[in-house]
């Protein structure tokens, strides 16, 4: 009987101090390195040359894709809105020819740099399940958010404030300075 009551009372007191106890929050996963030939001939995207230095969005995209073709221009949008705040921004065209793709761009008039990755070698690395698709990637190499379907303006924009935000600096308090 003496056993039993110290049983409740350990699972009591378990239960009661448990959820007071710190977990650590978990870290968002690393993002793959990934390496992409410029359509344009520019060279090559290394994206482990990015991290620490800009926020990186990659966007799967097809030019037979008919909503990658309608949300073409806001992307556009967004690339021009956020490059000069660290941002960068690369197309990357799954199961296409680099014809059709060279077409897509300059009819969107997209000015971001943009490759083929014909076979998914790149996308299937980030969980790709068809376009659109979009990544974006903290300056430490983290996944910030995959958007699977639509990106519009309004909601790129609400993942990528925060990650160009430069932290506000506090004065000291005026008895120290």
């Amino acid at each position: 009987m003496l056993v039993l009551r110290l049983l409740i009372a350990c699972a009591l007191a378990l239960i009661i101090i448990a959820p007071t106890v710190a977990t650590p929050a978990l870290a968002a996963p690393s993002a793959p390195a990934f390496t992409l030939r410029i359509l344009d001939g520019s060279g090559t995207l290394d994206s482990r040359g990015l991290i620490g230095k800009k926020v990186l969005v990659v966007r799967f995209q097809a030019s037979w894709c008919k909503v990658c073709v309608e949300e073409a221009p806001a992307i556009e949008r967004i690339y021009e809105k956020y490059k000069s705040s660290g941002i960068e921004m690369v197309g990357v065209h799954v199961q296409d020819t680099a014809d059709a793709a060279r077409r897509f761009l300059k009819a969107s008039g997209a000015t971001y740099p943009a490759g083929l990755d014909p076979h998914l070698t790149i996308a299937n690395r980030f969980g790709f399940k068809g376009t659109p698709y979009t990544v974006v990637i903290s300056k430490r190499g983290e996944l910030v958010t995959r958007i699977h379907g639509r990106a519009d303006e309004a909601r790129l924009a609400r993942v990528l404030d925060p990650l160009v935000k430069t932290p506000a600096t506090r004065k000291p308090p005026a008895r120290l300075q």
